[in-house]
């Protein structure tokens, strides 16, 4: 049996009822009209200056009033998800609820089939396939699973870029394409208006971005999270999440490729930092 890693900084939050997939269709960046019962995707809910309020996985499943919709995100913006959820909602037929104490996030990073496990919901992890799979359990279910330890989760999501909110950047100051949610099945550019829509798509059509989390390699254990990053005296990002000498850091790629035209070293506290970037 594959082991799970228990996602203990996860919360759910549950929109259901008749218009659940036309609302959130509407605000978030995903295209939430077309998902079907078993589907998960990858989604964030914007500012209208573009910029990331809260990211979070959305697991459908079948329901007596159409899908249920359940938010897997942080669970310190639980609070803010619940409160941008209900300004939005208006007159749409739909019940939000917060219900973190009832289900807990799992992932099965090594698991190249579906999981042999009761789960409310489980799906392949939308953002790449090297993150094996992902799901949503009671948590009486959740303590009988065979566990794996965080770190093993954590190196797969570092070695994709995939960023985690609040440690790889800051809720509220970053854009998707900053977060990699572009590269990740995040924003679906095709689905049309939601909130904040007008900033990423000019983003995506002026050209690179100037920041991005990038993923590093550093001889020995990576720096702490939040470590400035300089290249002699040229400010160009912070760290993030790592594991061993791996690790992600939201960097200025522009200072980045001038750093190495230059033969200047990028170092975080002494540590010198060798940088894998993916153009475009």
């Amino acid at each position: 049996m594959t082991s799970a890693t228990l996602l203990s900084d996860r919360g759910v939050v549950e929109v259901a009822g008749p218009d659940a997939a036309k609302y959130l269709h509407g605000i978030l960046t995903q295209n939430v009209k077309t998902i079907e019962a078993g589907e998960l995707r990858f989604a964030a809910l914007l500012t209208p200056q573009g910029k990331i309020i809260v990211d979070f996985f959305i697991f459908a499943r079948a329901g007596e009033e159409g899908l249920v919709l359940l938010l897997d995100c942080a669970s310190n913006m639980v609070e803010t998800l619940l409160d941008r959820l209900k300004f939005y909602k208006l007159r749409a037929a739909v019940t939000i609820t917060d219900r973190s104490a009832d289900y807990a996030s799992v992932a099965f990073p090594e698991a190249t089939a579906k999981p042999a496990i009761d789960a409310i919901a489980l799906s392949p992890d939308p953002r790449a396939e090297s993150l094996g799979w992902r799901g949503l359990v009671t948590r009486e279910i959740a303590g009988t699973l065979a566990t794996a330890p965080r770190d093993a989760y954590d190196a797969k999501r570092i070695a994709a870029a995939a960023p985690e909110g609040g440690l790889d950047f800051v809720y509220g100051d970053a854009f998707p394409h900053e977060a990699n949610m572009d590269r990740l099945a995040g924003v679906d550019f095709k689905k049309g208006c939601f909130l904040g829509q007008e900033v990423v798509s000019r983003m995506k059509h002026r050209g690179p971005v100037r920041k991005r989390v990038a993923t590093f390699h550093a001889e020995g254990a990576a720096p702490a999270p939040g470590t400035t990053i300089k290249a002699g005296e040229v400010e160009i990002g912070v760290t993030g999440s790592a594991v061993g000498g791996e690790g992600l850091a939201l960097i200025r790629l522009d200072r980045l490729a001038d750093a190495k035209a230059g033969g200047s070293t990028p170092l975080a506290n002494g540590v010198p930092l060798e940088f894998t970037v993916v153009e475009g």
